[in-house]
């Protein structure tokens, strides 16, 4: 299975240092908010905190599922998570390889439209891109959410040829009238 990232990635801003690296057990509460406002803020759903956190500590204990990754600024000796992104994996037989699946991405208001996101897409790539079994990065977005969707143009993501079909056994949602068949 496709490795980890090991250490982590500098950024430079104006006037703030962004530190882009693995997320460590301790930052499971900060992963945790930020998981339950992007779910609230990108689709409006108000996720069952005990399941969220079990779910991220799971990820954070099982490395073979999946990874976080963090932005973390530095400021005078102070650090706070300002960012953070999930990546899981896909096998492609079609390719030999696997799909890195960017997921959870959430960016703390105060610090959008800062380069964070971009930092952590770039230092995602750069780790993708030396694994020889990593195959291709993506990721899927709300069909509504146009500002998400720029960003990730942005960043050099195209849309994919594919559209997202699930049966999802947690969230149940009830199909437009023109959607049913």
């Amino acid at each position: 299975m496709a490795r980890r990232p090991q250490g982590h990635h500098i950024a430079m801003s104006l006037a703030h240092r962004t530190i882009i690296r693995p997320a460590r057990l301790t930052d499971v509460e900060s992963i945790v908010a930020f998981s339950a406002a992007m779910a609230l803020e990108t689709e409006g759903r108000h996720l069952d905190q005990a399941r969220l956190r079990q779910g991220t500590l799971s990820l954070l204990a099982s490395t073979e599922r999946g990874f976080f990754l963090v932005a973390e600024q530095a400021q005078g000796g102070e650090s706070r998570l300002v960012g953070q992104l999930m990546i899981t994996f896909e096998w492609s037989d079609w390719r030999n390889g696997v799909f890195w699946w960017v997921q959870s991405v959430y960016v703390a208001p105060s610090w959008r439209r800062q380069g964070i996101y971009r930092a952590m897409h770039e230092s995602i790539v750069a780790q993708a891109k030396s694994d020889q079994q990593v195959c291709g990065i993506r990721l899927y977005v709300e069909q509504d959410n146009r500002r998400a969707k720029t960003v990730y143009q942005r960043v050099g993501l195209a849309p994919s040829s594919y559209t997202v079909y699930e049966h999802d056994f947690v969230f149940t949602r009830e199909l437009p009238p023109s959607e049913k068949p």
